[in-house]
């Protein structure tokens, strides 16, 4: 199996591209730093990705940017800290300054001379507009979870995409869906009948971070620790 096997490349982009994780660790910060006991990075990020994911599956047509104040509203809860109704809407718009990860841009403008890329992500459509031109690249389509009703992990995010890429002439078997997170991504993926390739952006690090164990790991077709490690190995077949 080889990466120009692959037509299209569809992408999660936080976590993958955007470096999600610490985008919402310093949004977090006048929130964690009024709490009384000293907080890990994980134990932040893992406190997050379990609210999150509970409110996704409780709201699932929510979008991402006032779901995210819902989800600062939980956070301070929990940690014993009041938050006021502002500093948790400041926290949903934060998604918007979210850094891209410094290899995100190259990498991607070097996919674009070989494959369609396409965008499958767990965000309203204004949010991912203000990522998007941090990537510094055009996508051949867009679809969020403001588009779909749904997140990820849900299959009627993968289903809705291949619905609108079946439109443009592209097939399953065209598809190598690109993306960090095991729990929403690679384990859909896999019911999907998706090829998939992990890029491993926490694999100097312990736990899941900002997602959710998957449980039972999902199989994976191709696996990186960065968006330039990918574009490399893409390099080094052509030139055979």
């Amino acid at each position: 199996m080889r990466l120009s096997d692959y037509k299209v490349l569809t992408f999660d982009c936080y976590g993958t591209l955007i470096d999600w994780e610490s985008g919402m660790f310093a949004a977090l910060r006048p929130l964690t730093q009024r709490v009384e006991r000293p907080l890990s990075r994980n134990e932040i990020l893992q406190a997050h990705a379990q609210h999150e994911s509970a409110q996704q599956a409780q709201t699932p047509a929510k979008p991402y940017d006032q779901l995210l104040a819902i989800v600062y509203k939980r956070l301070a809860e929990q940690w014993g800290v009041v938050a006021s109704h502002e500093e948790c809407l400041a926290y949903g718009r934060s998604v918007r300054a979210w850094p891209a990860f410094p290899d995100s841009m190259e990498a991607l403008r070097y996919l674009k001379r070989f494959y369609k890329l396409v965008i499958l992500s767990n965000v309203d459509n204004a949010t991912f507009a203000m990522s998007n031109a941090r990537l510094g690249v055009d996508f051949d389509a867009v679809v969020t979870a403001e588009d779909a009703g749904s997140y990820k992990p849900s299959l009627a995010n993968f289903h809705y995409m291949l619905d609108r890429l079946s439109s443009m002439g592209i097939t399953k078997g065209d598809i190598l869906h690109t993306a960090e997170s095991l729990f929403h991504d690679h384990k859909p993926a896999n019911e999907m009948g998706l090829a998939s390739c992990w890029i491993h952006r926490r694999h100097g690090d312990e736990g899941f971070g900002a997602t959710m164990d998957p449980g039972s790991r999902p199989r994976y077709d191709f696996r990186f620790t960065s968006m330039a490690e990918m574009a490399k190995a893409h390099a080094e077949e052509q030139r055979g």
